[in-house]
């Protein structure tokens, strides 16, 4: 998850990423997500909210591992996140694909 995590902080850096699962939630329902993104240790509740958001609107999920996903925008503790450049999303989404068929 190197690259892909690598890649979610130059977004971060860009300010093409919402953070925050309220933030979330409302930037997919206003159809401006490219990919969406929730840590492993996020909360019952927050995995709830922003899986149904995804589904309902067809927008990509992406699970990190416990806690990397605040550290990678450099938010520790953030929880989940919204891509809401399309160059972005898409290059997120292709670099989680290739670590994940990588990993045995």
């Amino acid at each position: 998850m190197g690259s892909m995590l690598n890649m979610l902080g130059l977004c971060a850096r860009a300010g093409k990423l919402v953070t925050g699962e309220k933030a979330c939630v409302q930037a997919i329902r206003a159809g401006n997500a490219g990919v969406a993104l929730l840590d492993g240790a996020a909360a019952a509740n927050a995995v709830k909210a922003v899986s149904q958001a995804c589904q309902t609107h067809g927008v990509a999920l992406i699970r990190t591992g416990a806690f990397a996903l605040g550290d990678a925008i450099g938010r520790p503790g953030r929880m989940a996140a919204v891509v809401t450049d399309a160059g972005f999303a898409r290059r997120i989404t292709e670099l989680s694909k290739a670590e994940e068929s990588a990993v045995p």
